[in-house]
């Protein structure tokens, strides 16, 4: 597996599999895939990053920004997505993991992630990288006409904006 940074020629692939993630009901409030132009200005311009293996991408992951204000410059939140053909085989790990040290080296200090309260797979991926959870929010949206919760969790760089 390999990991290599986003660019348009990947979005049909990257597509494909956000879309896979919306089947899912678990992953995202979003119904549709978004146009390449929407999504390309909704992340940050680093940050990300598709795995790769062969000719197949298996999941990717970027990062947006929280807030148009100067003070959270250096907080983003992360979407991350893996095939359905290979969950279970460690691409969440290793997207989270390069995706961790590409952001420190662009400056981001806090990393914030909101998923479904029953998505327990990406509940445990971000554990596993050192998130804590910090909310709940409870029937905080409609999917599909019901009610959903959410967990809201950040992780906190050891190395960026520590002074």
């Amino acid at each position: 597996m390999e990991i290599v940074s986003i660019n348009k020629n990947h979005y049909d692939d990257i597509a494909h599999i956000y879309q896979q993630g919306i089947n899912t009901g678990m992953a995202t409030f979003e119904t549709s895939v978004p146009s390449w132009e929407i999504w390309n200005e909704s992340k940050l311009p680093h940050s990300r990053l598709i795995c790769v293996e062969g000719n197949d991408i298996l999941g990717w992951i970027a990062l947006s920004k929280v807030s148009s204000r100067c003070v959270y410059e250096g907080v983003a939140e992360v979407s991350v997505y893996v095939s359905e053909n290979h969950r279970r085989r460690g691409v969440g790990k290793i997207l989270m993991d390069h995706l961790i040290k590409e952001s420190e080296a662009n400056g981001i200090w806090t990393l914030q992630s909101g998923m479904f309260a029953e998505n327990e797979a990406t509940i445990a991926l971000h554990t596993m990288f050192g998130f804590r959870t910090v909310g709940y929010r409870e029937k905080i949206g409609k999917l599909g006409g019901v009610w959903k919760n959410t967990v809201i969790m950040e992780r906190r760089s050891k190395i960026v904006g520590i002074n």
